[in-house]
C-alpha cells in the first residue's frame, strides 16, 4: 500500500512537470545554433543618448528651444497609455507620491525602453536580455508553456515564453508585478496585464520591437508601442554599477541632482 502510494506520488509529480524536449546532442544543438540570429554587441534605446541631467539629447535640444521633442524616446510611460477609469485613478495616485522616489533598476517592461544599455544572448533553449542595472529576462524558447495559475505569481520581470518565426522572436510575458512599484516611471498596470512582443534585427545596427500590452483592469484597449534600439558605440563591454551614489532629489517640481555628499551642508 505504501509503495503504491509513493509510486502514485511520483507519477503525479511527473505529470505536473513541464513536458520539455530531451536535451539535444552536441551536433544537433550546433545545427540549432546555426539557424538562430546573432545580435551581438550592446544596444541603446533609439533617441535616448542620456545626458547627466537624465534627459535624452533629443529632449535637451527641444528644451533649449522651448519646443516639445518631435520624437519622444520613452514610449512606455504613462501619458501614452489608453487608460480607463481605474487606470486614471492609479495614475493620479502615482503622481501624488512620485516625487523623489528612487529605483533599484528598470524592471519589465521599462528595461525594454530605458536609458540603460542592453545585450541579447541567444541560445536554442532561451534568449537572455540583460541591462546595466542587472535586470535580466529569461525568454524560454524550448517549447515550454507558462506555469499553471497556481504555480506562478507576479514578479518584477514576469514569466516569458517565446518562439522564432524566421529571424523574429515572438514573446508572450505574463505575471508582471505593477511596473510602477519597482520603477517610479513605470506605468501603473495591473498584475494581470499581458505583454506580446515581436523582436527582430533590421540591417546590422538596429533592433525593432513591436509591443502590445493588454490589461482590461486599467486600459480601454490594447496599448501598442513601436520600440527601437541602435547599436552602442564607444564601449565594448557591459559595466554593472552598484548605484550607491544616487543623489536624486525633488525640488517640488522636478527631480534634480544634489551636490556630492562631501559638499552638502552639515545637518544639525
Amino acid at each position: 500500500m505504501i509503495r503504491a502510494a509513493l509510486l502514485g506520488g511520483v507519477l503525479l509529480c511527473a505529470l505536473a512537470a513541464p513536458a520539455l524536449a530531451d536535451p539535444a546532442s552536441p551536433a544537433a544543438r550546433a545545427r540549432q545554433f546555426a539557424k538562430l540570429p546573432y545580435w551581438d554587441g550592446l544596444w541603446l534605446t533609439e533617441n535616448d543618448q542620456t545626458t547627466i541631467g537624465g534627459l535624452s539629447e533629443v529632449q535637451e535640444a527641444a528644451k533649449a528651444t522651448g519646443e516639445k521633442p518631435k520624437v519622444h524616446p520613452m514610449k512606455l510611460i504613462a501619458p501614452f497609455a489608453p487608460w480607463n477609469e481605474e487606470g486614471k485613478r492609479r495614475l493620479a495616485e502615482v503622481r501624488k507620491t512620485q516625487g523623489n522616489r528612487k529605483a533599484d533598476g528598470w524592471g519589465y517592461p521599462m528595461m525594454m525602453n530605458g536609458a540603460a544599455p542592453i545585450e541579447f544572448l541567444i541560445t536554442p533553449e532561451e534568449t537572455l536580455i540583460i541591462n546595466g542595472y542587472r535586470d535580466v529576462r529569461h525568454i524560454y524558447t524550448d517549447g515550454r508553456k507558462h506555469p499553471a495559475p497556481d504555480d506562478r505569481w507576479p514578479t518584477v520581470w514576469g514569466d516569458s515564453v517565446g518562439h522564432w518565426e524566421g529571424d523574429t522572436l515572438v514573446v508572450d510575458t505574463i505575471s508582471v508585478k505593477n511596473p510602477n512599484v519597482y520603477f517610479h516611471g513605470g506605468p501603473p498596470l495591473s498584475d494581470d496585464a499581458d505583454y506580446a512582443e515581436r523582436i527582430r534585427m533590421v540591417g546590422k545596427d538596429r533592433i525593432e520591437v513591436e509591443m502590445v500590452i493588454t490589461d482590461p483592469t486599467t486600459l480601454t484597449g490594447p496599448w501598442k508601442s513601436q520600440l527601437a534600439f541602435v547599436r552602442a558605440t564607444g564601449f565594448d563591454r557591459m559595466i554593472h554599477m552598484e548605484y550607491d551614489n544616487d543623489r536624486t532629489v525633488f525640488d517640488g517640481d522636478n527631480n534634480t541632482i544634489a551636490p556630492p555628499r562631501d559638499e552638502q551642508p552639515a545637518q544639525h
